[in-house]
């Protein structure tokens, strides 16, 4: 281990979405000299979102990938050091903290986790064959490869209604398969899924799921719905892509042991009069997706880590008193 250089911070952050980069922006202002490690894919989830309607002061159309880009440079003036580095291993019981990289080794006096969470699969049969071959998890991202072809979304809330409304204005037209009879996405996107529905670019697959997929060595040809009410009725339909959006699950595993969590996301000691964003040991914060599963916002997250930062900032004050 002599041989990996070793990199000190009183504050390093882990993470590339609103939450670290938020995060990054107030403690460099309280000249914490942070260190933001961001892993191989700045912006995290976020860039993935191709309209944001309601980012406080944004009232034009705001891209995600834009978003994050503004967030990135605000960075950048504040002197943030920003490192594309994936941290694959931490040490939370000795101090200063250790966060192991592929090419560095860090120490920090305090951390803030901002790991974010990753989209949810389906797990069924071949179809880690065909991701990258007919199987998506972001519409703006692939979308284009579809056009005047026909599509599939499966999920029932704001990103999978969101992901159907993108496409169908590039696709032939959209299947949308939701489980239940009820999407629970806000009445702002089902309105205008209605609207789509009427003019036939989406097409509602209720009550069911995808029980199996098919498909050719190059793509996939079909999917297989069945019933979630009756398990005897099956239908089968022809598609060129299948875009999943059901949900997200957090970034969490290496903190897997070493932190308190609750069904893989971060706990958070909330408490008045207290450090909201600390966890279960002192001076490692956690903020945004991978402490909770709620809000799933951005604003939500920018804000979580804008209250870490600051609950970072008393505790090396404190500790260098």
């Amino acid at each position: 281990m002599k041989n990996i250089p070793y990199k000190s911070s009183k504050l390093i952050i882990i993470g590339s979405g609103p939450a670290g980069y938020t995060a990054s922006i107030y403690a460099a202002r309280a000249n914490l000299k942070p260190i933001l490690i961001t892993g191989l894919e700045k912006g995290g989830q976020l860039v993935k979102t191709n309209s944001i309607e309601n980012w406080p002061g944004d009232i034009n159309e705001l891209k995600g990938i834009s978003l994050m880009d503004r967030m990135h440079k605000h960075a950048i003036k504040f002197n943030v050091e920003i490192i594309y580095d994936f941290i694959n291993n931490v040490e939370f019981d000795s101090y200063p903290f250790i966060l192991k990289g592929e090419k560095v080794i860090y120490q920090a006096k305090s951390v803030i986790i901002a790991t974010g969470s990753s989209a949810k699969y389906l797990n069924l049969k071949y179809e880690e064959k065909f991701i990258g071959k007919g199987i998506s998890t972001c519409a703006i991202c692939d979308g284009f490869l579809y056009k005047n072809k026909i599509v599939a979304v499966v999920g029932g809330g704001n990103t999978a209604v969101e992901e159907a409304l993108y496409l169908s204005n590039i696709v032939s037209y959209v299947y949308l398969i939701h489980r239940r009879e009820k999407f629970t996405a806000e009445k702002i996107l089902l309105k205008r899924l209605k609207t789509k529905i009427k003019d036939k670019k989406i097409i509602l697959k209720t009550n069911l799921v995808v029980n199996e997929i098919i498909g050719n060595e190059n793509s996939i040809t079909k999917i297989v719905l069945k019933s979630s009410i009756n398990l005897n009725i099956k239908e089968q339909i022809k598609i060129h892509g299948l875009f999943i959006a059901i949900g997200h699950n957090p970034n969490s595993n290496i903190f897997k042991n070493k932190l308190v969590m609750k069904n893989g996301y971060i706990k958070t000691k909330l408490q008045k009069n207290s450090a909201y964003t600390e966890t279960s040991i002192a001076g490692i914060f956690a903020a945004g997706d991978v402490t909770y599963a709620s809000y799933k916002q951005a604003i939500t997250s920018a804000a979580s880590g804008c209250m870490a930062a600051l609950d970072a900032e008393r505790y090396l004050n404190k500790i260098s008193n």
